[in-house]
């Protein structure tokens, strides 16, 4: 089967499947992993700005040049290995050495991203985490004394992850240097791979957790927005039972409500959209851990649903919340309309009324004319008649008088006749238009 029968984009679909492996990481070894997202728009950023800056990190260290039109990037710096991925929203780096700093935590781990190159990012700092990788006591016990100094104990997780191959422990605070810090204690003889592979999930449950919390703030000025907007609404929905209240006015009134909800649901949206989508992802990076308890110690799940899941709600809720104002809105206007098309059929009810007054007024007078105008011509045309028929009524020895008086009532009557035939021949005429 030759190469035309291929689908011109198999290859590169499946290369995508291996596009972008796990780091390999050894223990002991040490992560640092910084992601920068654009305050706007950052679905629709410069992404050449991304390139540019990345290629600037690579130059610093010598290492493999990027191809400015990959989403992804993995190369040597140095004693780092560096793994860049372009999301739809950030861009995330993420840097492996072997070893642990002198310190627990240091700063200067984060040495390979200059404090210089990173104020120059085209965004700005979403997500910064230090990772610690290293052996795990024969008793776990021992591990967690050695944290003790590490973490805040009013927040710490501390659970068993992959069967009890490892621990992890964080508490999701950010140091005094900007960093939020997580340990990795694994047993021995764990894969490298599948330490790079557990490294990836802490960072990128971090780095989506905090992704999805961009939503709170967005909920919170929208809940605001809301409350100024819903008595309003209320006060028009009201005022619908109030029949002195012209229709039309309230409906002007509704429609300036509704343009501002619709307003608000453009702007938020994407927002939104991206929160649940994000909000999915950190749940299956949990899932992933496949965590058990440690101890006594507060399980990841646990904290996430003591200081994570109130947020998300609190997203759901304003989303739900623009959602059933706009259906009210909707709602409001369709039964406004539909007033205002009833007031405007008696409106026009009234107004055919008031034509059809007018038209029998008009025909009646109508009947009015024409019979005077029977009289007037009969009397004209007696008029006229007498005095052609004088001479001959003389001619006959008859009174002229008795003559008028006989012809008077012949005369009425083809008058009357001839002013019938007329109007008929008029409203045939119309008739014939009409179907035309």
């Amino acid at each position: 089967m030759g190469p035309a029968t291929e689908h011109p984009l198999r290859y590169a679909l499946v290369n995508e499947l291996h596009a972008r492996p796990s780091p390999q990481m050894p223990v002991p070894s040490t992560t640092v992993f910084v992601a920068f997202k654009e305050p706007k728009d950052a679905a629709n950023r410069d992404r050449g700005l991304d390139a540019a800056h990345l290629q600037e990190l690579v130059s610093r260290h010598g290492g493999p040049r990027p191809d400015p039109d990959d989403s992804h990037y993995q190369g040597r710096l140095g004693r780092h290995d560096l793994k860049w991925e372009s999301h739809t929203e950030f861009v995330s780096y993420m840097a492996t050495t072997p070893g642990l700093p002198i310190r627990p935590f240091d700063p200067s781990a984060a040495s390979i991203f200059p404090e210089g190159w990173q104020m120059a990012a085209p965004g700005k700092r979403v997500a910064a985490v230090i990772v610690q990788v290293d052996l795990l006591p024969d008793d776990p016990a021992e591990a967690l004394s050695r944290i003790g100094g590490w973490f805040a104990p009013d927040s710490l997780a501390a659970i068993w992850v992959l069967d009890e191959a490892a621990v992890v422990a964080g508490d999701f605070r950010i140091d005094a240097d900007g960093w939020m810090r997580f340990a990795i204690f694994v047993r021995p003889g764990t894969s490298t791979g599948r330490i790079g592979r557990l490294a990836h999930r802490i960072v990128e449950l971090e780095t989506y957790r905090a992704m999805s919390m961009l939503g709170l703030g967005r909920a919170r000025s929208l809940s605001r927005r809301l409350n100024e907007l819903e008595p309003r609404l209320t006060a028009i929905l009201d005022s619908m039972n109030d029949e002195a209240q012209p229709a039309e006015q309230m409906l002007h009134e509704l429609l300036a409500v509704s343009t501002e909800l619709e307003a608000q649901a453009v702007q938020h949206s994407f927002r939104f959209g991206a929160t649940s989508a994000y909000e999915a992802i950190v749940r299956d990076r949990i899932g992933a851990l496949r965590e058990t308890r440690l101890l006594d110690l507060q399980m990841l799940t646990e904290f996430m649903r003591r200081r994570y899941q109130p947020a998300m709600r609190t997203v759901k809720s304003a989303e739900n919340r623009l959602d059933t104002m706009l259906e009210r809105a909707a709602r409001a206007a369709e039964l406004l309309r539909t007033r205002v098309d009833v007031e405007r059929s008696a409106q026009n009810q009234n107004i055919m009324e008031r034509m059809d007054r007018r038209a029998d007024l008009q025909l009646r007078l109508q009947h009015t004319v024409e019979g005077l105008s029977v009289v007037a011509i009969s009397y004209y045309a007696v008029g006229l008649l007498g005095y052609a028929l004088g001479p001959v009524a003389g001619l006959a020895r008859l009174d002229k008088t008795y003559l008028i008086a006989a012809l008077t009532p012949l005369v009425v009557l083809l008058v009357w006749w001839g002013m019938r035939r007329v109007r008929q021949s008029l409203h045939g005429a119309e008739h014939d238009s009409g179907d035309l």
